[in-house]
């Protein structure tokens, strides 16, 4: 069952765990991935899940089951963690040298998701910020090995320029007659 936004949520720091979390009403809290020192000062105070908020998280459940297959727990975690990411993150400046061009112009949009070649691996990252020539994506895959000394987990955020994305390879069905 996908959750829907309601007027009690809240954006709260949880020092316990040292995340930030949403409380989804009196009794559940839904932790994100995101520590203090990557936050804006404000997350840190709590705030209130806005309209704003609401309106792009919805946005990511609309959009995420037509682009991949997962379950609906999956697709509530994913867009509660973008959301937070999109609206609680510091500004980064772009990583792309990480990754590998792309020989394909894409078109990169808030929700639409792509994939980053890194050393030979391919991994799957949701677009959660566009500008003109570059987008935040956040991880979707369990892990990208970016160096030897640098591994990206799963949820945590990078700008890369647009050339660095790469469509989804397309599911190749092959009847044999």
């Amino acid at each position: 069952m996908l959750l829907m936004p309601q007027k009690d949520w809240q954006w709260k720091y949880n020092d316990s765990y040292g995340l930030l979390g949403v409380s989804l009403g009196s009794e559940i809290e839904f932790l994100t991935a995101y520590k203090a020192r990557s936050l804006i000062p404000d997350a840190l105070s709590g705030m209130e899940f806005s309209i704003e908020h609401a309106k792009f998280y919805m946005t990511l459940i609309d959009k995420l089951p037509k682009a991949l297959s997962l379950t609906d727990a999956a697709i509530v975690q994913i867009a509660l963690n973008a959301t937070a990411a999109h609206f609680m993150l510091t500004p980064q400046m772009p990583k792309s040298w990480f990754f590998d061009n792309s020989d394909v112009c894409v078109y990169s949009d808030v929700g639409k998701v792509f994939e980053l070649k890194c050393q030979k691996q391919r991994v799957l990252a949701l677009v959660i910020e566009n500008t003109l020539q570059s987008a935040l994506v956040m991880l979707l895959s369990p892990e990208c090995v970016l160096s030897s000394a640098k591994i990206m987990q799963q949820f945590e955020t990078i700008k890369v320029m647009h050339n660095r994305l790469h469509p989804l390879r397309a599911q190749r069905h092959v009847v044999a007659a």
